[in-house]
């Protein structure tokens, strides 16, 4: 039996799982962490407390069941900067992707320097909190000590890639999210940019995700338990390695993603660049992709939950007692808006309230908002690069049948729901399956779908159409509310 070892380093915890042939899950394990906020809009984690210490962990946990496994891959949180000397060595905590916010000034600044138009062609995404370059110029700006030993740079995948095989290597799809370091038309370093934002950085040597970028050495192998000299493949962003898990791989495949936020990813086979969207490479060799995030999905739910103190099988009942549509319209932006607005002073709004309103009836417009938010990414991607032919659900809100079923029928669209829902860990084994040419047909079949109601479809099109206004309506009052302070 050939097993499989996927990990996946989270923003709060860590995953891994360790998977046979066809897919067949042999076991599973979690390690939660604590993610560092020392100001407000920073998030950092360190790296060797976490990102190796939950690796190590999981490693030992994995293979305790007495299977060892053939071959190695790693995914892990995404775009984010662990500047390191030129042994490896972290120099601080390494700064998360687009939620860490520090940098908007260094995005203004580079944005002006290189110019919109100019990145947007070359690299297929605006500068914004998610991209690489910003970051790294606020390092140089605002930690000069730091900076002077800076040689090169880690993601949590490609930094765990290093300790296990001593290649200092990044695949192409985190490289394509490196804005504005990488040309996405030519699949390589933009050299003349990257010295002019990191000068003295060593830029890492490009490889797919689902390639050898080297082996355990005997140091590895005695720090985590692993065999000497087995493969580790190179890995990427989790987000595309949940994508690969339940088979998105061809043009017009889709994946959305329930969570804490939401999260899009759709193959396409051609890249048309658009100011609302991230345009990136794809996991295999040659692909692209198109995302879209919103900022806040399942925790809108969760904070509604924690502050009526009802659990969740309350409000999903009184929810669904309520019917399509609420009567209410609520713009999902509590903590700010990526995709399409680019938005991080975009707040919440409740329009439409009225004393008949009641517990079931704000918990049903909350999911109702997170459905015309995809909704409205959908949108955009349908305009840029054509709507998706087969839509995968996954994620941990694909256990909630409503939430489901509502966004189904906001959106009309189907979405298959697989058999492992593990996510990026499982995404990994697979990643390394097609890395060693075992292939992967027939892993993680889909095992139900969610169709669309089209009568509930027809109810909700013009509360879309309030929704689409709203935010245009309200924007410069929540502006000046978020400027002012009142209430935070």
């Amino acid at each position: 039996m050939t097993a499989l070892l996927g990990i996946d380093i989270g923003t709060s915890a860590s995953k891994g799982c360790l998977v046979a042939e066809y897919g067949r899950l042999i076991s599973q394990e979690q390690v939660p962490h604590q993610t560092s906020m020392p100001r407000p809009g920073w998030f950092e984690h360190d790296a060797q407390t976490i990102w190796l210490q939950d690796f190590g962990s999981l490693c030992r946990r994995l293979t305790a069941v007495g299977t060892a496994p053939a071959a190695v891959c790693i995914s892990g949180i995404g775009p984010c900067l662990l500047p390191a000397d030129s042994e490896g060595t972290p120099l601080r905590p390494a700064i998360l992707y687009g939620i860490d916010t520090r940098a908007s000034a260094e995005i203004a600044e580079l944005t002006a320097l290189l110019g919109d138009k100019e990145i947007l062609s070359r690299c297929g995404s605006p500068l914004t909190s998610q991209a690489i370059g910003p970051k790294l110029r606020w390092l140089r700006n605002n930690e000069p000590g730091v900076w002077a030993r800076t040689r090169r740079f880690f993601m949590a995948s490609s930094y765990l890639v290093h300790l296990l095989t001593g290649e200092y290597v990044l695949d192409h799809h985190s490289a394509s999210q490196c804005d504005p370091l990488y040309d996405l038309g030519k699949r390589c370093w933009a050299e003349d940019w990257a010295i002019e934002i990191a000068p003295g950085l060593e830029l890492p040597r490009l490889l797919w995700p689902g390639e050898v970028a080297g082996h355990v050495t005997a140091k590895a192998a005695a720090l985590t338990g692993l065999q000497q000299g087995i493969p580790v493949l190179t890995g990427t962003i989790d987000a595309w390695a949940e994508a690969f898990s339940v088979g998105v791989s061809e043009p017009a495949d889709l994946m959305l993603m329930y969570g804490t936020t939401m999260f899009l990813v759709q193959v396409v086979d051609r890249a048309v660049p658009d100011p609302r969207l991230w345009t990136t490479s794809g996991i295999l060799p040659g692909t692209l992709t198109v995302a879209a995030g919103m900022a806040t999905s399942g925790a809108l739910t969760s904070w509604f939950a924690d502050l009526t103190g009802a659990s969740f099988e309350e409000l999903l009942a009184e929810a669904d007692a309520v019917g399509p549509t609420s009567g209410l319209v609520i713009l999902p932006y509590f903590a700010g808006e990526r995709t399409p607005l680019f938005d991080p002073a975009a707040k919440g709004v409740i329009a439409g309230l009225t004393l008949h309103h009641g517990r079931g009836h704000l918990y049903r417009a909350l999911l109702e908002a997170t459905a015309y938010g995809v909704r409205h990414n959908l949108d955009v991607m349908a305009e840029t690069s054509g709507p998706p032919s087969v839509v995968s659900a996954v994620g941990g809100g694909t256990r909630g049948g409503l939430w489901l079923q509502v966004v189904s029928d906001v959106c009309d669209i189907a979405q298959r729901i697989h058999e492992v829902t593990i996510g990026a860990a499982y995404g990994d084994a697979r990643l390394a399956a097609e890395g060693l040419g075992l292939g992967s047909v027939g892993w993680n079949p889909p095992v139900s779908t969610v169709q669309p109601d089209q009568e509930a479809h027809e109810r909700y099109l013009p509360t879309y159409e309030l929704y689409r206004e709203l935010y245009p309506a309200t924007k410069d009052i929540v502006h000046r509310l978020g400027a002012s302070g009142s209430g935070t």
